[in-house]
């Protein structure tokens, strides 16, 4: 639906407590507006978010986990910013302003601005961390067999140049006890490092990281989280869950830009985790002539060179989105949504589900399988109702992933459904 038809095409869809919503000439609400309370079991309110979306209604997007959809809020700041500073031709360069935009993302993820870098994606973050730690040969680093090639390849590159060994274990569906169990059977006198995802991206199995931190310190050992899945579907506190660092994409469940991401460095480890990549804001102030640098005193350090303003808006617009709605609202319509396709698909022949029967260790991503035909020729089936999958080839899983977010519906649901049910081997 275009922008300028909203207005008309929304009477009689937008009732009860979402009339009040204040609109722009193009309905859009605004973020500076105080608005009503959102009900997250009030299907005209949810009718309305989608709205905010230029997505197709041509097809259903399920692949959030890959590829998250954002809204005309995040597009149109991008935009105007950059026409803004194109018509002056500067950077827009600002401290003050990365502050801002680091501070509603701090009150997101539950830790401090300063400990907040500013990257490109969950891989340059995640490269970061790979670069920074003081690794030595021989050194062990605990994994998944499940991790996603951003969080696989660094440390393979690190093990074949450096001499890194890594070690890994099969993440369990059925108890995060089990997890936390394989974890420290793997850890050795020569452990220094756990990497493991926070969502697990081919099963969508959430790990307990807050047990898994406690573990790390018990046992004196780094912990890094690949956090690529989790920021903006459901709430949590990263100074609570205890890790070292984490590291995000701004657009997935956040719904910011592309190319923009998020590294969070514990304050008492920006000295442990070396920045290797840096130039103009890294520093706190250098002399070339005298060689003397001083790294700057936050996560600034590890940014470096000319950037786009234009997208860190547009990531900032993403987090007032999100916080305008509420994450605790957005989780619970995501839940509403792979919860109603779980329970389901428990119900359809040949079916096998690959996500946590326990709804307390499974996200909004839901994998699952058939007996009789290869997730390829499935997708494609499911291709031919409109849907949006992606198939999860990873530790040859040969299953599809469905991902449920705020732009979705039950309606969408059910057609997923009826493609499977419809599937012929």
């Amino acid at each position: 639906m275009r922008r300028r038809n909203f207005l008309g095409a929304s009477v009689g869809v937008i009732v009860g407590a979402t009339q009040a919503w204040p609109k722009t000439a193009h309905g859009i609400f605004h973020l500076n507006t105080p608005l009503p309370p959102p009900d997250a079991n009030d299907e005209s309110f949810w009718k309305f978010v989608r709205m905010q979306f230029p997505l197709t209604h041509d097809r259903a997007y399920l692949n959030t986990g890959g590829l998250g959809a954002s809204p005309y809020a995040v597009i149109d700041a991008v935009k105007n910013k950059m026409d803004e500073l194109e018509k002056i031709s500067e950077t827009g360069h600002s401290e003050e302003l990365w502050k801002e935009i680091k501070t509603d993302a701090a009150r997101l993820l539950g830790c401090d601005w300063d400990e907040i870098a500013f990257t490109r994606n969950t891989t340059e973050g995640i490269n970061i961390i790979a670069d920074g730690f003081p690794l030595q040969r021989g050194d062990e680093v605990i994994l998944t067999t499940h991790e996603h090639v951003a969080n696989a390849i660094p440390w393979v590159e690190k093990s074949k140049t450096q001499g890194i060994v890594l070690k890994m274990f099969e993440p369990s569906l059925s108890s995060q006890q089990e997890n936390i169990d394989r974890i420290e059977k793997l850890i050795t006198s020569r452990t220094r490092l756990i990497s493991i995802p926070h969502g697990v991206t081919t099963t969508g199995l959430i790990m307990p990281i807050k047990e898994i931190s406690l573990l790390a310190k018990a046992k004196n050992i780094w912990f890094f989280v690949d956090g690529a899945q989790t920021p903006g579907m459901f709430p949590f506190n990263l100074h609570e869950m205890g890790c070292d660092a984490f590291a995000t994409s701004g657009h997935k469940w956040l719904m910011g830009p592309k190319e923009t991401g998020l590294l969070y460095v514990r304050k008492n480890m920006l000295d442990v985790i070396q920045a290797k990549f840096i130039g103009a804001y890294s520093d706190n102030g250098f002399d070339f002539a005298k060689q003397d640098l001083v790294l700057h005193p936050s996560a600034q350090r590890y940014e470096y060179g000319t950037v786009s303003i234009p997208l860190r808006v547009g990531v900032h617009a993403a987090f007032k989105f999100i916080e305008k709605i509420g994450i605790e609202n957005i989780w619970k319509r995501d839940q509403a949504l792979s919860t109603r396709l779980f329970n389901a698909l428990r119900e359809i022949p040949d079916i096998v589900l690959l996500s946590p029967e326990n709804s307390s260790m499974r996200s909004a991503m839901i994998t699952f399988k058939h007996k009789k035909i290869p997730y390829i020729p499935l997708q494609a089936h499911l291709d031919s109702y409109k849907l949006r999958t992606r198939g999860v080839g990873e530790a040859g899983l040969d299953a599809l992933r469905i991902s449920t977010h705020i732009y979705n519906s039950f309606d969408e649901i059910d057609r997923v459904l009826e493609g499977i049910r419809t599937a012929k081997a």
